[in-house]
């Protein structure tokens, strides 16, 4: 696997190394050794799976906060999605800023994202899938939100109107310590 730094600290691109054949391919999606060898956190004992039926379907920004902070691997395991992530963390440097990759089944890439950042995705497609590896149990307490549209991130989403619950269409916009 490869890891390659995103511009928010502690979040990774992982890139599988594929070995292909004339059958197909194989490729080890994660290590904890390796996780380990990169400083991230490699306990990822909870997985979960979201399908998206609408393109253009937004989920997010979630989080939970302290002490049930996590850490994830998301990958697209059908379609494709605009994966985004916001840096809450007030001690980092990349505190307040974001930053998306495009996941999709034909690239097999992961987003590793760290424990203190909130996490959203529009899909590009529709039918699309996301399976998660989380380090945490769900703290229905814990669990909080961000505005997906708040303009002190400024998130460029590639479509407009998204498909979206009330929950996550009301959260409230930002304020400095609701973390």
């Amino acid at each position: 696997m490869r890891f390659i730094p995103t511009p928010i600290v502690g979040a990774y691109l992982v890139e599988p190394e594929l070995i292909e054949d004339e059958r197909g391919f194989f490729a080890r999606t994660y290590c904890r050794e390796e996780f380990i060898a990169h400083g991230l956190n490699p306990n990822l004992p909870q997985c979960n799976i979201s399908f998206n039926k609408a393109q253009g379907t937004l989920r997010g920004m979630h989080y939970q906060a302290a002490p049930h902070a996590e850490a994830k691997l998301v990958r697209c395991t059908q379609g494709a999605i605009y994966d985004v992530i916001v840096d809450l963390r007030p001690e980092s440097t990349t505190f307040k800023h974001w930053h998306a990759v495009e996941l999709s089944a034909a690239s097999h890439h992961a987003l590793y994202i760290p424990e203190g950042l909130a996490h959203g995705f529009q899909t590009l497609q529709p039918a699309t899938e996301v399976f998660y590896q989380m380090c945490q149990s769900y703290h229905p307490e814990s669990a909080k939100g961000l505005r997906w549209n708040d303009p002190v991130f400024a998130i460029d989403w590639p479509l407009p109107n998204p498909v979206i619950s009330k929950r996550d269409s009301e959260y409230d916009l930002w304020e400095e310590g609701i973390c």
